[in-house]
Order: C-alpha cells, then structure tokens, then sequence
C-alpha cells in the first residue's frame, strides 16, 4: 500500500487523493436504515425473540442463561445484516446492546476449527473496554464445548498496554485464540514482532469508532489505518458507536465495502427515555456538601460521579471515603492491572457502590446496576454527557443523571445537551420520587 493512501486517510482531508489500490473500500450503493422510536419502529419489535434471529442453539441457550427475553431495537435491526456478512457502521444511543450485536454476530459466524486460527480482531480505546468485551465473548460462548473434554471451543484473548508484552507472545504462541480483543497500541506491537498474524482475519470490529478515528485520536487512528491495511482484502468490517459526525462516519466507509448504516434515534431524536435529569446551579465550594446530601438523599444501587481531572478524582475519592461511603476511584494514572482490578470490583459491587472516575469510563462501559450518575464536574460537550449519563438507564432502565453547574461554560454546555437532546435537564426539586429512577 502506497505512502499516498497512508496519507490521505491520515490527514482526513484529502480523500478524494485516494489510491485506485482501495477503490474497493470507498462506498457505494450504501444501505441507509434509520430507525427513529416513535416513527419508523418496527410493527413486530416488541414481538420478536432471539429465536427469530436464526442464531445458533448454543448461543440462544446462553441468551437464555443471561436473561435476555426480546432484541432490542439495534439488535434486532443490525445482527440479521451481520449474519449476511454485510460491512456495518451502526450509531445506537448507550445502553441498546451493540456490544452483543457483534458478539452474537460473531460467534454465530465463527466456524469451529480443529486448529485455532485467529478469525477475529476487535479494537477499541480502553483497556477496561477491552476486558469487558472480551467478558462478554466468554458469557455467550460458553455452550460451545468439547462433549468429551468438557473444554471451551472458542478461545478469546485480550491484548492491553501497560502489561508484559512478553506474556502476550508467549499466550498468541502457545495457545492461539479465535477471538483477539485489544487496544490499538498494544495489538500494532505485537504485529510489528510477528507475535500476532491476522493473515487468517475474517472479521474486525472497532467499539467506539469515533474516539479511535475521530480528529482528536491522531495516534490510536494512524495505528487502526497500519492495522487495517496489513488484514487480508477480504473479511467483513463492522463499527459502532453512539455518537457519530458526519466527518468520523465518512472515514469509517473509508474501510469499508458497501456499508450498511443502521442508525438509531440520529442527531436531535436522541434521547435517555427512563433517566431522570437535573441540574443543581451552585458554587464550587459547596459542590463537597451538595454531593454529600445528594448521596445521603437518594436511593441507589451504585452511582457513577464523574470529575474533569485525575487530581480531583484522587482528592474527591478521598473525601467520600473520610465521609463513610464506599467509594473506589479509577482514572489513567493507576497501572493496567490496578484498572482492571477497580473495574472488577466496581462490576460485581463486591467493595464499593461509588465509582469516582475522570472520562475513562464515560464510553461502552456496561455496569447494570448503576441507576445514579453524578457529573460532579460537568461535560466539556453535549456527547461527552451523553456517554455519561448512559452508564445508568441501559437497557431501557430507570435511572438519575444529576450535573453540577459552576461556570458560564458549564452553562453553555448545559443549553447545548437541552438542544442537542431535546431533554428537560430541570432544576433539581428537593425531593426526588425514587419510583422514577429505581
């Protein structure tokens, strides 16, 4: 591939500059499906079941062992057009299931090998996303097994920055998995000293595609264009995400042969049915005792309370701690493995309810029993609070979302979520019905 197309997808500006050699990325014929709730639902949503997806009877038996009665609207819209092997850009609001769009898609597809080669590659932009995914291969494939053995058939394996690179060669060498789920950095590596080969890629997914190829990811973009190019020509790409603009969903069908783009709830439709949201217009200096009696006041399951920096993360932690409540705290300054231990703890809620965090955790992340977020900090803009607020509500859930406002900034931004969104995001009342977020 010549340095001009590495070039020209680099810079996001020049595409039409694009080599002949991808003509067969570039769109063509694109299948545009919008799906918005109250307009173009589909008549048989609510009557439809995972059987109707024609999926495979070991993964139903694992739909059925989670608990999933119906597909959700992005589910039911997207994995039929995954199952027939079609290139996907799918943009679905948090909380609808696009996670499990491509897990079920995927391990439908899988055809099980006596020789483990790797057919699928998934990348995104944290660690802690990484894990998660890689959780949710593992919980849906777990009636795939050996009849005689007992062992599983599909094998996954996560390959993060921040740990021993090493290990990562010994585990690809030793034990080859079908399914490699990883951070771009990490997975480039391990490219780069032949410990990975995709020569075999028939499918590569990219959770949050916006954060990885948008203007503000230079690097993870430059190493998921590296990556892309070394795949072979002829696998299926799929990319989701819950917010996408027009210039980041140009350049994902720049990796892709007639997509087909399933977008739901798009642009103003967007909403958090089921999330209670406030505001509270107060100082900076009573945001500790305002946080205090908004956590004494509310009936939670977990919370999420969301600030702008590690610092105040730290220092915020902290004070809750010295208060009594059971709080943890993860941001990008602790190791890899320290990450992954405060996700584990926070998921299953074996020590604390309370997740302090900067932005780490605003994307992708699924915590299910998480009904109250907190922007103690508010978002610097209207997808930033989006994501967040999405921790809680998922599923079609209840849920709280209440944002602090300090400056004239946190103001604007304020405005920007009630226009973009078009959600009341009221005063909060001094009492709150806790029927309406639990």
């Amino acid at each position: 591939m010549t340095d001009d197309i590495k070039g020209g997808l680099s810079s996001l500006t020049n595409y039409e500059e694009l080599d002949e050699d991808v003509d067969d990325l570039h769109l063509s014929n694109t299948d545009h499906i919008h799906v918005d709730e109250h307009s173009h639902v589909p008549t048989n949503l609510h009557h439809a079941s995972f059987n109707s997806l024609s999926l495979k009877p070991e993964l139903i038996r694992a739909i059925d062992d989670n608990g999933f009665e119906q597909p959700s609207e992005v589910q039911l819209q997207t994995i039929p057009a995954a199952l027939l092997g079609c290139d996907i850009i799918c943009q679905a609001k948090s909380g609808m299931g696009k996670t499990a769009v491509f897990v079920l898609s995927v391990l439908h597809l899988l055809e099980i090998e006596e020789t483990p080669k790797i057919r699928c590659l998934v990348l995104c932009h944290t660690r802690e996303l990484a894990y998660q995914i890689q959780q949710e291969f593992n919980r849906f494939k777990k009636h795939f097994v050996n009849k005689s053995t007992g062992e599983s058939l599909i094998k996954t394996k996560v390959v993060l920055g921040g740990t021993s690179i090493t290990k990562d060669k010994k585990a690809l060498q030793s034990d080859v998995p079908h399914i490699v789920i990883g951070t771009p950095g990490r997975t480039l590596d391990l490219i780069r000293s032949q410990s990975l080969n995709l020569d075999h890629i028939k499918y590569f997914i990219i959770d949050e595609c916006d954060k990885v190829l948008g203007p503000h990811s230079s690097d993870m973009r430059n190493d998921i264009q590296t990556i892309f190019y070394k795949l072979p020509r002829n696998k299926q790409v799929m990319m989701f995400s819950a917010t996408l603009d027009d210039e980041v969903r140009n350049i994902c069908k720049y990796f892709m042969h007639n997509p087909r783009e399933i977008i739901i709830d798009e642009g103003k439709k967007l909403r958090l049915d089921g999330l209670q949201q406030y505001c509270v217009k107060l100082p900076e200096n009573k945001k500790n005792e305002k946080l205090i009696n908004i956590l004494d006041m509310v009936d939670f399951n977990q919370v999420f309370i969301f600030v702008s920096s590690v610092t105040r993360a730290n220092t915020l932690n902290g004070i809750l701690n010295d208060e009594g409540f059971p709080t943890i705290v993860t941001h990008s300054g602790l190791s890899t493995e320290e990450r992954i231990e405060r996700f584990k703890k926070f998921k299953h809620g074996s020590e604390a309810r309370i997740m302090v965090s900067t932005d780490l955790f605003q994307r992708g992340m699924d915590f299910k029993s998480v009904n109250v977020v907190i922007n103690y900090d508010m978002a610097k803009d209207e997808d930033t609070y989006l994501h967040r607020v999405g921790r809680a509500g998922r599923f079609g859930t209840k849920g709280l979302a209440i944002s602090f406002i300090t400056t004239a900034e946190d103001e604007k931004n304020l405005q920007l979520v009630r226009s973009k969104f078009v959600v009341p995001v009221d005063e909060m009342p001094e009492s709150i019905d806790k029927t309406t977020y639990r």
